[in-house]
């Protein structure tokens, strides 16, 4: 793997897919592509490549794609598309080929982002080299951990979205059960994502009798944060409070005194409204270790290009180093 000095970096989900070449260091420009537009996704590659091909020739491929990955393939669900890192490897002679879960990638940013990538809740520093938790609620939930003291750095996939949802409080059983009549198991992306943030609405508007009307997660989010929908403000301040409690509880699981980074297209859209919810007195209501979690910074992710800024660091320290370390060695 000799003379990696340039990779295509990808950011892949179901309707839309982006693409970038790193090179020397730099991210080029994020191009935009809809999956639709191409049958496969070596289709979309190829275009992407050949639209670049004055640039020099990319020697490696990183891609963060929003499915789950088994032996370096994924079958994305809502789409046609489909990665295989030896296939692709073979028809591109890419050097090397890396399939990485979409949370995965923003793991791998962690440690790069500055304050102007940042909005902190509260002033609390994080410790040097221990587990960085990022979540994220969106289409789904997404979690991953970063543990940057380990060598090299190692990011740990989950599937936290699907683990069953807890309630701490007796309007969040009902409002559980309710979902349960709905769904059997009520998982955390039942509540904590967009499709979620609807759930908990249509429930509290059942429990509640209020008769309000049909709405989406952005008419929820904007009719919560103008006052005129008591509903809508009832499943926000529910959001945030089951995010809060999930978040403290994956902190605890993962010992992420690095910090906690919400990402995901859903919270940076109310930043004011959860700083002052009650996402964070359920963040540290774990008994015998709210002090624990006090010292714990908390930060919302607001840089758009965060994927790409994690696939660089991927690139960097997995494929360009360990090719610098074989020519070193020989």
């Amino acid at each position: 793997m000799t003379g990696i000095n340039q990779a295509l970096l990808a950011d892949i989900g179901g309707t839309n897919a982006r693409f970038a070449l790193v090179r020397a260091g730099e991210i080029g420009p994020i191009e935009h592509v809809k999956v639709a537009d191409y049958q496969t996704s070596a289709d979309a590659i190829a275009a992407f490549l050949a639209r670049h091909a004055t640039g020099g020739v990319a020697t490696a491929a990183i891609f963060g794609i929003a499915g789950p990955i088994e032996n370096n393939r994924v079958v994305l669900t809502n789409s046609p598309w489909r990665f295989d890192a030896a296939s692709l490897r073979q028809q591109f002679a890419f050097a090397a080929v890396h399939l990485l879960n979409d949370f995965e990638a923003v793991a791998w940013s962690l440690p790069a982002l500055g304050a102007s990538d940042l909005v902190s809740l509260g002033s609390r520093t994080r410790v040097a080299g221990a587990p960085m938790l990022v979540v994220g609620p969106g289409t789904g939930f997404g979690a991953s951990c970063l543990v940057p003291s380990s060598n090299p750095p190692v990011a740990i996939v989950t599937e936290a979205g699907h683990a069953t949802l807890p309630a701490t409080s007796e309007r969040e059983e009902r409002v559980i059960d309710h979902l349960r009549e709905r769904f059997g198991h009520v998982s955390i992306e039942r509540a904590l994502s967009g499709s979620g943030l609807t759930n908990l609405y249509d429930a509290l508007n059942a429990i509640d009798g209020a008769g309000a009307p049909e709405r989406d997660a952005a008419s929820i989010t904007q009719a919560a944060l103008d006052g005129s929908c008591a509903t809508s403000r009832a499943a926000l301040d529910m959001f945030c409070a089951m995010l809060g409690m999930v978040c403290g509880n994956l902190a605890l699981t993962f010992g992420a005194r690095g910090g906690v980074y919400i990402a995901g297209g859903i919270v940076p859209r109310f930043v004011d409204h959860l700083a002052r919810s009650g996402f964070g007195a359920c963040f540290v209501s774990k008994g015998r270790f709210e002090t624990y979690l006090r010292d714990i910074p908390v930060h919302i992710v607001t840089r758009p290009d965060v994927s790409f800024v994690g696939l660089k660091a991927f690139f960097e320290t997995n494929v360009a180093a360990e090719a610098s370390a074989v020519r070193t060695s020989r």
